[in-house]
C-alpha cells in the first residue's frame, strides 16, 4: 500500500503498515505495551485508574481521539469494551492494521476483540451513539516534552496529519452529550483544564495528568 500526504507515505512490510518520513518510520505497535498489560502493572496505569467504574461487570468507554490505540490497548486489557474514533484516515489505517495484527496474536486476541475502530469525527460520532458509555476519554493530544529527539520526531509526524485540538468546548460538550459516567481527559502535569472546565478530581504522573469529570446524576 502507498500514499504521500505532505511528504509522508505509507508503506506495507513485513511488520505491517507504516508511516515513512523525514528518516523515521511509524506504526501502531501494540507488541510493545504487552509489558503493560500484565496484571501486576494495569492496575497501576494511571489512565487505568482513573476510568475505573465501580459496580459495573462489563464496562464500556469511548476513546473520542484514538491515534494509534495505545490508551484504547490499556482501556480494554482493563475490562472495558472500547469504541474508538479517529478522523485521520491515514491514522485510522496505521490503527486498523495493528488491530488486524492483534486479532492474530495469542497474546493480544482477547483484548483486540473488545477494540472497535470507527474512522470518522468523534464530535459528530459521539452526538450520534445509540448508547451511553461508562467512559469518555479525551486526549487532544498536547506537545510531547521529552528528551528523546527520535520520539519527538515520531510526534512530528503524526502531527504533520492531525494538529491538536483546536475547539475544546465542542470536543466536551459532545462527551457530555453522550451522558456517560464520567469523562476522562488526558492533560500535561501542569497545563490547563480542557475548555476551562473544573474536573471532578485528577489523578497525576510526572509525565501526564488524568483529569476526571464526574457529571450528575439529573445531567445524564
Amino acid at each position: 500500500m502507498g500514499g504521500a500526504v505532505g511528504g509522508l507515505g505509507l508503506r506495507r512490510d513485513d511488520e505491517g503498515l507504516a508511516l515513512v518520513g523525514d528518516g523515521m518510520v511509524l506504526r501502531a505497535d501494540f507488541m510493545r505495551l504487552l509489558p503493560r498489560l500484565r496484571p501486576d502493572r494495569l492496575g497501576r496505569e494511571l489512565l487505568v485508574r482513573a476510568a475505573r467504574v465501580r459496580g459495573v461487570e462489563a464496562p464500556t468507554a469511548v476513546d473520542a481521539t484514538a491515534g494509534l490505540g495505545e490508551d484504547s490497548l490499556l482501556l480494554a486489557a482493563a475490562g472495558f469494551t472500547v469504541t474508538m474514533f479517529e478522523k485521520d484516515p491515514v491514522i485510522a489505517a496505521l490503527l486498523r492494521d495493528a488491530l488486524e495484527r492483534a486479532a492474530s496474536d495469542p497474546q493480544l486476541a482477547g483484548v483486540a476483540a473488545r477494540m472497535t475502530l470507527v474512522e470518522g469525527d468523534s464530535v459528530a460520532g459521539l452526538r450520534e451513539l445509540d448508547f451511553s458509555p461508562d467512559v469518555v476519554f479525551l486526549d487532544p493530544m498536547f506537545p510531547e516534552r521529552t528528551k528523546s529527539a527520535a520520539v519527538k520526531k515520531k510526534f512530528q509526524l503524526l502531527h504533520h496529519l492531525e494538529r491538536p485540538c483546536d475547539n475544546e468546548e465542542e470536543l466536551l460538550d459532545a462527551a457530555l452529550a453522550a451522558r456517560p459516567r464520567k469523562i476522562v481527559i488526558k492533560r500535561p502535569p501542569k497545563g490547563p483544564w480542557l475548555a476551562g472546565a473544573k474536573p471532578s478530581h485528577s489523578i497525576a504522573g510526572k509525565a501526564v495528568r488524568y483529569d476526571v469529570i464526574v457529571p450528575s446524576p439529573s445531567s445524564r
